[in-house]
């Protein structure tokens, strides 16, 4: 028998001073059996990060074809992809094909050896950005992962902020590739 995705509610309010977004979401994420509340809680903190009209969860760990987040047009072209943890460098290539933008987030241990792995071949993507997450913050988000969530996202000069009544954690992403202007 297969096993069924568990279910998250979370009301997550954003108020991203940097790019004048402020909103409030009311989120339904399936868990993939296979994923870590760590790796959901980064893909609520991505969605956070690029939230903007048209983005949306996809199918995600369940179909292979797609990323974790995905902001599309009203034609139904991916302005947005995002993936979340150590994608190969063909996934990485077929995404920057496929969308206009791909943004990865890695945040684990890890992710150093990958990068330095992956690094040369990906310097081509124009439209790749590769971000890290360091492993003590997304550890701590994952302490934040309730069945029911009621989160904050401050994000002001550049500072991030995820809190809830009790918790608050501040955000480091570092910048390991950014996209290149055309």
């Amino acid at each position: 028998m297969a096993l069924k995705a568990t279910i998250y509610k979370a009301d997550l309010q954003i108020s991203d001073m940097d790019r004048h977004y402020y909103a409030d979401h009311a989120l339904t994420i399936a868990r993939h059996p296979s994923e870590t509340d760590e790796r959901m809680m980064v893909r609520l903190l991505m969605y956070a990060l690029h939230a903007q009209e048209g983005i949306a969860f996809t199918k995600g760990l369940f179909d292979a074809d797609e990323p974790e987040v995905w902001v599309k047009d009203l034609t139904g072209e991916i302005r947005l992809w995002i993936d979340v943890g150590l994608p190969d460098e063909t996934r990485l290539r077929k995404a920057c094909g496929r969308a206009k933008q791909v943004v990865v987030v890695c945040h684990s241990g890890s992710c150093e050896v990958w990068w330095k792995q992956i690094e040369n071949k990906l310097a081509k993507l124009s439209n790749l950005v590769v971000l890290q997450l360091a492993a003590e913050t997304s550890q701590a988000l994952a302490a934040l992962a309730e069945r029911t969530m009621q989160l904050q996202c401050l994000v002001q000069d550049s500072e991030v902020w995820i809190s809830t009544d009790a918790t608050r954690i501040q955000i480091e992403l570092k910048l390991l590739k950014t996209a290149q202007q055309n």
